[in-house]
């Protein structure tokens, strides 16, 4: 309990529910909406956020804002998400892997998500992106 009479425990987090909170913050970032709202996608990206995009590009998290509005307009259909799968890596840490298919660009990509320090929601960490020719 805090002064205030609040307790200050933390939210318990099972490793299923822990890979269906980064699965949802990965569906929710790839949508045109999302990535139209520099706002919205800090909220979904960790302070430390870096990626490794399917050019070979380091990005890095202000970067990563600044372009998401640039790539794409809101009325743009989304990335189609094949084969997502995850795996809670230790307490506060997950790793998805998936495949993304936009016309013909196709990209197996993987994200580490990482539990916020207030212990309440998951925010990716890294991502990095590979194109792939395999179908």
């Amino acid at each position: 309990m805090t002064g205030s009479g609040q307790s200050t425990a933390r939210r318990s987090w099972s490793p299923g529910d822990s890979v269906a909170a980064a699965v949802e913050g990965e569906l929710a970032l790839l949508t045109p909406g999302v990535r139209a709202d520099p706002a919205e996608a800090a909220r979904l990206l960790d302070p430390e956020f870096t990626e490794i995009g399917a050019s070979g590009t380091l990005w890095t998290r202000d970067a990563v804002l600044a372009a998401l509005p640039t790539f794409e307009d809101a009325s743009t259909p989304g990335a189609e998400v094949l084969e997502m799968t995850g795996t809670l890596l230790a307490p506060g840490w997950v790793q998805l892997r998936f495949v993304t298919v936009r016309g013909e660009r196709r990209a197996r990509r993987t994200s580490l998500w990482r539990l916020a320090e207030d212990g309440e929601r998951w925010r990716m960490y890294f991502h990095q992106g590979t194109p792939a020719a395999d179908t």
